[in-house]
Order: C-alpha cells, then structure tokens, then sequence
C-alpha cells in the first residue's frame, strides 16, 4: 500500500527551520538553470554545486518543500518584514526528505527603520529593482527591496524548483553588442514571461541549451499548466499581470493555499520506468502523465468537495482530491475549517481514511470518521467498514460546522 500521502502530510504540516548560519543540510544550486545562452548575451557566473534534474519536477517530495518555503515567506511578511534576498543562496532545501531552510535572516529589510542591505541576487531580483538600479538610493523613483519584490523572487524560486528553469531567462536578446546592458533590459525594463501566450519573443531557443536542459526547457511539451488550474493562474499573476506592477503579484500565503491543494490532485503515474513518477491531474476524463506521455488505464475517481455556508446549500470549495491507492483522508479534508499549516493539533494530523482498490473495486475505508454518511441513501458508514466508490456517489464526510459532502466522479475508461 503506498504511503506517500501521510509522509507528504507529516513533511508539510511541519515548520521551516530558519538560521542566519547554517549548518549541515543537504543542499543544491539551481543557478545554472535556464541561462542564457544566445550569441552576445552574457553568461551569468556559475554556482557553486548542482541541481539533480531528475529529482525535480512537480513530484509529491518537492511540493513539500515548497509548501515549507512559501509558509516561511508568509510568516515574515505577516510580521511586516522582507527578506530582501530570497534565492537559491539563502534557500537551501533536502530534495530527498523533503526538508528546507531559509538562511542569511540577519538582512531582514524593516520599514521605516532597517532599510535593505542589497538588492538581491541576478534571477530573483525584481523587474522594477534592476530598472532603478541606477538611481541614487535616496532618489523617490528608485525601487528597493521590500515585500512585493519578495513575492516576485518566491514565484521565481517557485517556478524553478518545478520546472528546473528559469521564467524569464528565454531567447531574446536585447543589445548584442553590450552584455552588461543585455542584462539589465532582460530582468528589468524589458522582462518578458518565456511562457507569454501572446508574445512568443522571449521563447527558450533549443539551440542554446546543454543535452541535459532540453528536457525540462521544452515549454511546448512542459508547460507551466501541468502544475495544475490553482498554480498555473498565480504563474500568470506573477509573470504576466504582475510582473512589472508590484501590486498584483501573488502573496506567499496564496501560493502556500495553491501549493496545498495542488498536492491533492497529484497522481502516481501507472508507468514504473517514469522518471518523474507523479503528475498533477489535468482535469481531462482521458489523463496522462506529461513527463512520458502513458496514459492513465481505468477508472480514476475523483472526490468533488463541497461544503456549506452557515447551514445552508453545499457550494463547491473548488478543491478536489485525487483518488489511488493508499490515499490518506485528512481532518482538513473533511472540514474546510481545517487549514493544514503548522498550527494543527497532534489530533488533526492523524488519518480519518484511505483509500483502497480491492477486487476490481475502489474503497473509501473508514477509520476515524463517526459522521461518515452515504448521503444518497441515508445510511451510515460506521468506523472500520468500507463504501465503494460509485460515479455520482455523495458521501457526508462531517456534519460539523465547515463539514464537508464529497460528490464521487470517475473519470478513464
């Protein structure tokens, strides 16, 4: 039986550890990611260490230390303070266990009273940023660090840490004969979204990258929707709507609640040669897995949720939950009310239910839940008994205030 859900849920209900010294963890530099490497444009340095491209992707493992960054983010922000520096410098993460850590917390920018020591570090600084940089820092039209162009740099590390490239790094190239001035139009004045519906200018070239990026750069094979419907519209936010007006970005606690129910509709791929071995449902009632292309055989229910608002009709929490074997049912599953940060008590981290397919049947296996109701016919689902899983199946998960209905769909052939 596969576990991964309660092993994600224990990673991710967890708080990031913080340090202005680090000490040993287990790290990787992802500053060579989708570099430039059009003819007279610059080369930025190389980083120290190296990005495993085959431990990336939109797996189960990197949510959760993503999830991590974007709730430590939004920690420091509600206090009213930036970091002023977020990158792959000062985020060190454990891509095996899931685990991360914001370093270098010594330069927390203060407004009013602390001003920014630096601007940042090349690929996370942001647009508005690298276009003052010029101005002398007392000038009123000059733009420093501070919370807003800290939601551009989490969207940037956000949007590497899935997909092992750079958002704004692309083929264009602005003033061939001046690398310095290249630069500065690129992720300044002129910053342009590689994945731009509408102006394709910036598109990543094949022809500038190494073997080993052409993979993770293809953006017609990968785009930024296979992360799923609630992270790609913050993609959008942040690279098109947001990026050269601060005020319309993401907040880091919009990309934590994307990032948490984005992990509900992860799905195992049925083929075991994928390197990726998980992927993001795609909302199609025929999914496939984008990294190797197999497509998903059978029935895949999905559980539709909704709940009520002081008593009266169900309305949808447009939040779904991807069904597979060894699923885990959780508290804030059943329960909108249930937010599923480190605030949760030792009880509402355990179990309620899983998921099972025995003898050509799904299962929903009761354990924890005393209000559990096949809504359908009224009847009781006591604690250790099963219900299977039938398309159109409404199951009463809590009668709770903030308790949740279920509405089975089956999606495949």
């Amino acid at each position: 039986m596969r576990t991964t859900g309660s092993v994600f849920w224990r990673l991710a209900t967890k708080n990031i550890s913080s340090s202005s010294t680090a000490r040993s963890i287990t790290t990787c530099s992802i500053s060579e990611i989708g570099k430039k490497r059009a003819s007279g444009s610059p080369r930025p340095p190389t980083g120290t260490g190296s990005w495993p491209r085959k431990s990336g992707g939109i797996g189960w493992i990197t949510c959760a230390y993503v999830i991590l960054i974007a709730r430590a983010v939004k920690r420091l922000h509600a206090a009213g303070l930036a970091h002023s520096d977020l990158s792959y410098k000062n985020v060190l993460v454990d891509p095996t266990g899931g685990n991360a850590c914001i370093i270098d917390i010594d330069g927390l920018v203060v407004p009013g009273k602390f001003p920014p020591d630096v601007i940042g570090t090349p690929d996370f600084i942001a647009p508005e940023v690298v276009e003052t940089a010029h101005l002398d820092k007392s000038d009123p039209n000059r733009h420093l660090p501070c919370i807003d162009t800290d939601r551009h740099a989490l969207a940037v590390l956000i949007y590497m840490y899935l997909f092992l490239r750079h958002p704004l790094r692309g083929g264009k190239v602005h003033d061939p004969s001046d690398c310095q001035k290249d630069e500065d139009l690129s992720m300044g004045e002129k910053a342009l979204y590689v994945e731009h519906p509408l102006d394709r200018a910036n598109r990543i070239r094949r022809e500038d990258l190494k073997p080993e990026e052409e993979f993770w750069s293809n953006t017609d094979d990968l785009p930024y929707t296979i992360a799923g419907p609630y992270l790609s519209k913050l993609f959008e936010r942040a690279f098109m709507d947001g990026l050269h007006s601060p005020d319309k970005r993401p907040t880091a606690d919009e990309w934590e609640q994307a990032l948490v129910k984005t992990v509900d509709l992860i799905q195992p791929c049925q083929n075991t040669d994928c390197a990726q071995k998980w992927y993001v449902f795609d909302n199609t009632r025929s999914p496939k897995c984008p990294f190797c292309k197999t497509p998903f055989k059978g029935q895949l229910p999905i559980l539709n949720l909704y709940s009520t608002r002081h008593g009266g009709k169900y309305l949808p929490d447009n939040h779904r939950l991807m069904v597979y074997t060894g699923q885990s049912l959780f508290p804030w599953h059943i329960n909108r009310l249930i937010v599923p940060n480190e605030r949760l008590t030792p009880e509402q981290k355990k179990r309620v239910g899983y998921f099972s397919f025995h003898k050509g049947k799904w299962l929903l296996v009761n354990e924890r839940m005393n209000e559990l109701l096949d809504a359908s016919t009224k009847t009781a689902i006591r604690v250790g008994s099963a219900v299977e899983l039938t398309d159109g199946l409404q199951v009463l998960l809590s009668r709770e205030h903030g308790g949740r209905l279920a509405v089975v769909q089956l999606v495949g052939g």
